[in-house]
């Protein structure tokens, strides 16, 4: 059975905020902004300036023995390092010192101290370097989230509630994206497709009605992902990437104990949780009646 259509994502040159506000988020679709000003960091991130820079600042990381990360089996262990040695480990292909296995891969996604992640906060010295894309107004700006993934590494398949500018600073990687709209053909249990859809070449069950969205990202690229597009990242060399979300609902739409930014908005899960009370309601019925309602508010 072959997959309903891959689109490549479309690309865009030197575009500025008001080319970027008038033209492309109003249209909630996927964009790769091509030759962003992102600062010295194109230049100056190498292996050894990232360990000078982070030292040992003790780090939180995943660490796989698989290539494809995998959220709902956990198929990953989480281990701290200081962050000098961890860029060491995640540039390299086998390694001396390892937890698991020779191959392991490693995964880093910078975390705030009960606040959201802030690149300016959490590595000042690197955020010197980085410039953060002045697409949002600033007064919607959520997070910056520092990230760096070996060679090989794939991230499971996820939605954001918030709008994400993905900077692709070193190393190239490529993202399949899936509209929300197609959210019925990805199998999901909670908030996360099946695993088979965090494979880039998925030939198995409704997923392939799915329409894949792809793009390679360059170094110096943005990528608009609009807020609950489906995503996955497969990181095809030794990358650093920065992600500046921003909010796209007003703020008391969201979750205000969430230091992730990444919890349904507050209407949802009230309508979500009272879905699920009505659900359970029905299993006082035969299983023909409840067979009969559920299909018949599947049409509501």
């Amino acid at each position: 059975m072959e997959q309903q259509g891959k689109v490549t994502v479309p690309i865009f040159t030197e575009i500025d905020t008001e080319v970027f506000l008038r033209d492309i988020y109003p249209e909630r679709r996927p964009a790769v902004l091509r030759g962003a000003r992102l600062g010295p960091c194109l230049e100056k991130w190498t292996v050894e300036y990232l360990g000078q820079s982070g030292g040992d600042k003790e780090v939180k990381i995943h660490v796989s023995t698989v290539p494809q990360m995998d959220f709902l089996r956990k198929n990953f262990a989480y281990k701290t390092l200081p962050f000098c040695e961890f860029v060491k480990r995640a540039s390299e292909k086998k390694h001396s010192d390892l937890f698991l296995c020779e191959d392991e891969r490693y995964y880093l996604r910078s975390l705030g101290e009960d606040e959201p992640a802030d690149l300016r906060k959490q590595f000042p010295g690197l955020a010197e370097d980085f410039h953060i894309p002045q697409f949002f107004e600033s007064n919607l700006f959520f997070s910056s989230v520092f990230r760096i993934s070996s060679c090989g590494l794939q991230l499971w398949t996820h939605y954001d509630v918030m709008d994400n500018l993905l900077a692709q600073v070193t190393g190239t990687k490529r993202v399949a994206l899936y509209s929300p709209q197609d959210a019925l053909h990805l199998y999901l249990s909670g908030k996360w497709p099946c695993e088979d859809a965090s494979l880039f070449n998925c030939s198995k069950y409704t997923f392939v009605k799915a329409k894949r969205y792809e793009c390679v990202l360059e170094p110096g690229d943005l990528l608009f992902i609009p807020a609950l597009w489906f995503h996955n990242t497969l990181a095809l060399q030794f990358g650093v990437g920065v992600n500046v979300f921003g909010r796209h609902l007003p703020a008391d739409s969201y979750d205000r104990k969430d230091p992730y930014g990444n919890e349904d908005p507050a209407a949802a899960t009230r309508a979500l949780q009272a879905l699920e009370r009505a659900l359970r309601t029905l299993d006082e019925l035969p299983e023909d009646y409840r067979d009969f309602y559920g299909r018949r508010n599947s049409c509501l």
